[in-house]
């Protein structure tokens, strides 16, 4: 099980033959940052798995698509996405960067929006804005099985939509201030391809002015609540997006995503 954090390359000196030449694959992309000022919370970044036929695990539920085949000795680039930059005022936040492993490329989450107009599109969708803005298109560009979901809808009282996961929408933002809720981040998805299983790729929580959206299950970040309670980062090496910023007057920037990982099993 070779596992990447960052940048390398995969290097095979003895390709096997017949199926052991077809390697189990797992690739996300860095998270989008969350919006500042009431913000939507970032997408989680793209998250694609391929199961080899010799080596089995309990794989994701959005395993399948493209397989990759190691036909000779070779050095393959890999990339690992950074995760894209927290809003702070007058930036918006930033889409996560791609991972790439031989033919498979992630998309990096969306951007949580502040004054776009809709969230940002990308591997998982951003959350808008509490202005009742829609959230971000997950599965940009598209893959089979998709490789993210749409964020969350902001919501008119200060309270942004979460961003979306791999495994699931992001929540849409609520109420109006003083009482106002930002929405949870879509809920990732869990995998064992590394022996064990982990949740990764959550989208990042809305922020509020009366209660925070919780960060997606897989890393995403939680939103921000006026007047003190800041928003958190998506954790490292999971993909998961950023929290949301809160009220202008209060904790109102956004954070930045987690950045991606690679994972091949062989």
């Amino acid at each position: 099980i070779a596992t990447f954090l960052g940048p390398g390359t995969f290097c095979v000196t003895n390709e096997g033959t017949g199926s052991n030449q077809v390697v189990s694959h797992m690739v996300i992309a860095g998270g989008g940052g969350g919006g500042h000022d009431d913000g939507g919370g970032g997408g989680a970044g793209g998250f694609r798995e391929n199961e080899s036929p010799v080596t089995p695990y309990t794989a994701s539920p959005i395993k399948g698509g493209t397989a990759v085949t190691i036909s000779s000795a070779s050095a393959i680039p890999i990339t690992v996405g950074a995760g894209g930059a927290g809003g702070v005022p007058p930036s918006g936040g930033a889409n996560g960067s791609s991972s790439i492993f031989s033919t498979i490329t992630s998309a990096g989450g969306g951007f949580g929006e502040r004054n776009e107009g809709t969230g940002g599109p990308g591997g998982s969708g951003g959350g808008s804005d509490g202005t009742g803005s829609a959230g971000g298109t997950g599965n940009t560009p598209p893959t089979n099985p998709a490789q993210g979901r749409n964020g969350g809808t902001g919501g008119t009282g200060n309270a942004g939509g979460g961003g979306g996961g791999a495994g699931a929408v992001g929540g849409n933002g609520s109420g109006s201030a003083p009482s106002s809720t930002g929405g949870p981040g879509g809920a990732g998805v869990a995998t064992e391809i590394n022996a064990s299983s982990v949740t990764r790729a959550g989208g990042g929580g809305g922020g509020a002015f009366g209660t925070k959206g919780s960060g997606g299950p897989g890393g995403g970040g939680c939103g921000a609540v006026y007047p003190s309670t800041q928003a958190t980062a998506g954790a490292a090496n999971t993909g998961g997006g950023g929290g949301g910023g809160s009220t202008n007057t209060g904790p109102r920037d956004g954070k930045s995503g987690g950045s991606g990982i690679v994972i091949i099993r062989y």
